[in-house]
């Protein structure tokens, strides 16, 4: 059986200026703001909680603004299926990992555990 686990949260910004919009988000939530590196820093930044609990990214979008959230899996066709079992369905698939839209119309992404170093855990996983 595969586990899964929230992830964290993405805040998508219809936005030009990703340095801005990260430092708003990063101001609001009380988290410092981190650049990424590589073709990854273009369209991202993280936002550091001070408590490492949470995983939140600012990510520039063509869609209008939404905050959505990731499933993180150590399976992700296993965890697509189950999520499709209880009323999701496929959006698109983007390298690795799928975006999903819930039955209330929600939009989320179910993403690969791995690198993750906490995962391991069964602390807030889904099986």
């Amino acid at each position: 059986m595969h586990k899964s686990k929230l992830a964290g949260f993405i805040v998508d910004c219809q936005t030009e200026d990703l340095g801005h919009a990260a430092q708003f988000w990063g101001g609001a939530l009380g988290m410092a703001v981190q650049h990424l590196p590589g073709d990854e820093g273009k369209k991202y930044m993280r936002l550091v909680d001070p408590n490492a609990a949470l995983h939140v990214e600012v990510q520039t979008v063509t869609h209008p603004s939404r905050v959505h959230l990731d499933i993180e899996t150590d399976d992700i066709e296993s965890e697509v299926i189950r999520l499709e079992r209880l009323g999701a369905r496929r959006v698109q698939q983007i390298e690795s990992w799928w975006v999903m839209e819930a039955p209330t119309g929600h939009r989320f992404c179910v993403v690969s555990a791995e690198g993750s170093p906490d995962f391991s855990s069964r602390a807030n996983c889904w099986e």
